[in-house]
Formats: C-alpha cells, sequence, structure tokens
C-alpha cells in the first residue's frame, strides 16, 4: 500500500490501525444518502477480467461520492490490440484519470501501474495475489455481526489455493489474532497454505474446521479446475459441502458468507445460502459503503 497517494495494493503490508480507519470510515458511508466527497474527480474501472459485484459496487460508490466513472473492458480497447499495462496507464492518466481501479489476471499489476503513476491505483484483484477491498468488505460485515474480532474463530473452506479472497483475509483477520482454520482437499489447501500469516491452520476435515468457528467463509469452487486437478466431484460435495446438518458444528450464532458468485449444489445448499445465518447479500451490499470510504482514502476526503 502507497500512502503517499492513497493507493491500496493490497493487505499484507496495511497496518492494523489504518484497517480499523477504513473500517469506522465505512460506517459513515451511505450509498443513499450521497456525499458529494469526490465531485468532479474521474475514477477510472479498469478491467482486465470479468467482474460483476467488485466492478459495479465501485461505479456505485464513486457514483454516490459525486464522481464520474469510466468503464474499460480489455476486449474492445487498446488492451486487445497488444498496448502496455504501463502505457494504458499513461493514457488513462492523460485524458485525466483521478484514480484508477484495476483487476488483472497477472499478480503484481497493481503494484507495478502504482509505481509508475502520479494517482492513486487500487487493487480490485491481482492473479493469485489478493483481493483487499474484498477482505475490507467482509471484515467490515464480520463487525457488524459481532462485537470485535478479539476470540473470534473463522473457517474458510473451498479452493484456497486459487483464492485471492482467502489471501488478503488471512493478511487482515491474523492482524487482530483471529484463529483462521483453512479446510478442503490436499490439492486446493496445500499444507503450506498454513504460512499465509500468523494464527492461519489448516485441516481437511470440515468438522474440525468448524467446532467452534463464529464465521463461515465458502469459496467458490470451479468444475473446471476440480476436473483438471483430478479432483471428484462427487466426493468434493460429498465431504466439503455447506449443509444445515454441518453449520451446526459451528456456534449457534455463527454467520455464514462467501464472496460470490456462490454455485448453489457445490459450494453449499440452498438451505444454507437463503438460510438466517447467510451474510451473503449483506456482503453485497456492505461492499458498496466499504468502497466508498476506500475511494474517499484513495483521494484524501477520508477524514
Amino acid at each position: 500500500m502507497d500512502a503517499a497517494h492513497g493507493s491500496l495494493l493490497g493487505v499484507e503490508h496495511l497496518e492494523a490501525a489504518e484497517i480499523m480507519r477504513i473500517l469506522k470510515f465505512s460506517r459513515r458511508m451511505n450509498p443513499d444518502r450521497p456525499r458529494p466527497l469526490l465531485k468532479g474527480k474521474r475514477i477510472l474501472l479498469l478491467f482486465y477480467e470479468a467482474s460483476t459485484r467488485t466492478r459495479s459496487s465501485f461505479e456505485i460508490a464513486a457514483k454516490a461520492l459525486g464522481a464520474h466513472t469510466v468503464l474499460i473492458h480489455a476486449s474492445g480497447s487498446s488492451i486487445e490490440k497488444g498496448e502496455s499495462l504501463l502505457d494504458t496507464g499513461y493514457t488513462l492518466r492523460a485524458v485525466g484519470a483521478d484514480a484508477i481501479v484495476i483487476r488483472h489476471p497477472n499478480a503484481g499489476a497493481p503494484q507495478i501501474m502504482a509505481e509508475h503513476l502520479d494517482v492513486p491505483v487500487i487493487n480490485a484483484g491481482d492473479g493469485l495475489h489478493e483481493h483487499p477491498s474484498q477482505a475490507l468488505l467482509d471484515a467490515y460485515t464480520i463487525l457488524r455481526n459481532k462485537k470485535s474480532f478479539r476470540g473470534l474463530q473463522v473457517a474458510i473452506i473451498g479452493d484456497i489455493f486459487h483464492s485471492r479472497v482467502a489471501r488478503s483475509a488471512c493478511h487482515l483477520l491474523s492482524k487482530f489474532g483471529v484463529k483462521v482454520i483453512l479446510c478442503g482437499p490436499p490439492e486446493l489447501v496445500p499444507d503450506i497454505a498454513a504460512t499465509i500469516a500468523p494464527g492461519v491452520h489448516v485441516t481437511r476435515h470440515i468438522e474440525d474446521a468448524l467446532r467452534g468457528s463464529d464465521v463461515v467463509t465458502l469459496l467458490r469452487v470451479q468444475k473446471e479446475r476440480l476436473a483438471g486437478m483430478h479432483i471428484d466431484l462427487t466426493e468434493y460435495i460429498a465431504r466439503y459441502q455447506m449443509t444445515p446438518a454441518r453449520l451446526k458444528a459451528a456456534k449457534k450464532d455463527a454467520i455464514v458468507m462467501h464472496p460470490g458468485p456462490i454455485i448453489r449444489g457445490l459450494e453449499l445448499t440452498s438451505e444454507v445460502a437463503d438460510g438466517p445465518q447467510a451474510r451473503i447479500l449483506e456482503e453485497v451490499s456492505n461492499g458498496v459503503t466499504t468502497r466508498m470510504a476506500i475511494l474517499a482514502r484513495a483521494l484524501g476526503k477520508m477524514r
């Protein structure tokens, strides 16, 4: 994170105090009550990968703050013609971008752009590296449902190996002493995953992960990846799908989260997705308020 000009590139190097500052400011943000903190500013949304939740929530957040937004997809732009990442960045700066939100398939792309531009760069997901805004909105969701991070246990279940969401979550939660348990088959949750951050543990047994957990986060599992890694789909469902019966192993007031998109019948059943403990749609809503705070911070308006 480059504090000099408000970039948000990851959670790993973000101080706990700064995280809390963002989360506290998020409570003051409400898209239904627009605040012209960024009136006249131009936010460029540069998405090299498809996105629904992240892109739309950043766009709504920017407009709720009075900013103008321009969405740029890799397809149908000069990027498709072979323009480099930096040349694209220079072009966007030249046309008047005050901040750039970027999602890119390669880890480190936002960092490279931030090092060469004099405007804030916000990482909306880079390869298998991080997804900082998702980690912040999930943390915000947790604090809206729990009094504090103190003493919490969070179970993260699914494809950890390919998940930038999981990496950012581990970095963030570990800064507050949260016990994080990663769970899934060895191909998707290698033992080395426990080294992501302090306080992270790995188990192959979902009951062990759920036992005593205050928060259960489910991650998207792609059928194509399971097939490519020779993981039997039926076996995965039998061992790791979240069902009402399995959820009972967690604390009675445990909440269920999922960064989306959810795949009913694979990662979880409809009974869990639509059940009273689910906070999946709340996460989506909180994504707007949290990203309002992130954008305000980027342009020096988070006071």
